[in-house]
C-alpha cells in the first residue's frame, strides 16, 4: 500500500509523459489537459490501494487510458468500428525503393526513411483507428512491454499483439500512400514501379 503523502513526489514526475500520451489520444490540448487532470485526481483517490514497488508509470497509464475511454468514447452511443482490409505483406522500403536511384552504399530502407518526416509519422498515427492507435502509442512511443500494454488496456496479450501488428501495417500503408502522393506530385513516379 502506498502512502498518499508521497503521491506528489512519486506520481507527478510522469506529468509530461501522460500529457504527451493524452494529446495523442485526444488531438486537442485542452482535452489532453483535462484528461491528465482527471487521471491524477483518480490516481490520488486510489493511491492508497496502489501496491508500492510495482510499476507506477504503467498504473498511471492504465488510469489515463481507462479515463479516456470512459469520457471520450462515452460521448458516442457506439464506439467507431473499423475494418482494416488485409494489406500485402510487403515492407515499405521495398515499395518505395524505386522512387529514386539508391545512392552508393545506402540501402533502399535508408533512402525511404530519409524522406519520411516526423509530421508524416504523426499523421499516420493519427489516422489509425483508436484501438490500434492506443496500442501503437503505448508500445512504440511510450516504450511499454506487451504485457504492460495488456494490463493498461485491460485486454489479453494476444489482442495487444494483434492490434500492434494491424496498427503498424496500417501505418505502413498510410506512409506508403503519402510517399506515392509525393512522388506523383514531384513527377518521380515511374510507370511500372508501383504495381
Amino acid at each position: 500500500m502506498a502512502d498518499k503523502k508521497n503521491f506528489s513526489s512519486d506520481a507527478m514526475q510522469y506529468t509530461e509523459n501522460l500529457y504527451s500520451a493524452a494529446l495523442r489520444m485526444t488531438h486537442n490540448a485542452a482535452d489532453a489537459e483535462d484528461l491528465v487532470q482527471e487521471t491524477f485526481l483518480k490516481a490520488y483517490r486510489g493511491y492508497d490501494s496502489f501496491q508500492a514497488g510495482t510499476n507506477l508509470k504503467a498504473w498511471l497509464y492504465r488510469i489515463l487510458t481507462n479515463t479516456y475511454i470512459n469520457i471520450y468514447r462515452a460521448k458516442k452511443r457506439r464506439p467507431d468500428e473499423s475494418n482494416l482490409e488485409d494489406v500485402e505483406d510487403l515492407y515499405l522500403y521495398r515499395r518505395l525503393g524505386g522512387l529514386e536511384a539508391v545512392q552508393a552504399g545506402r540501402s533502399a530502407e535508408e533512402e525511404v526513411l530519409d524522406r519520411i518526416t516526423d509530421t508524416d509519422v504523426k499523421a499516420a498515427i493519427d489516422s489509425l483507428p483508436e484501438q490500434f492507435r492506443l496500442a501503437v502509442v503505448l508500445s512504440d512511443i511510450e516504450g511499454f512491454s506487451y504485457k504492460e500494454i495488456a494490463e493498461i488496456m485491460d485486454v489479453p496479450l494476444g489482442t495487444v499483439m494483434s492490434r500492434l501488428h494491424r496498427g503498424r501495417r496500417a501505418m505502413q500503408r498510410a506512409l506508403l500512400e503519402l510517399e506515392l502522393q509525393k512522388a506523383a506530385v514531384s513527377g518521380n513516379l515511374e510507370e511500372g514501379n508501383w504495381s
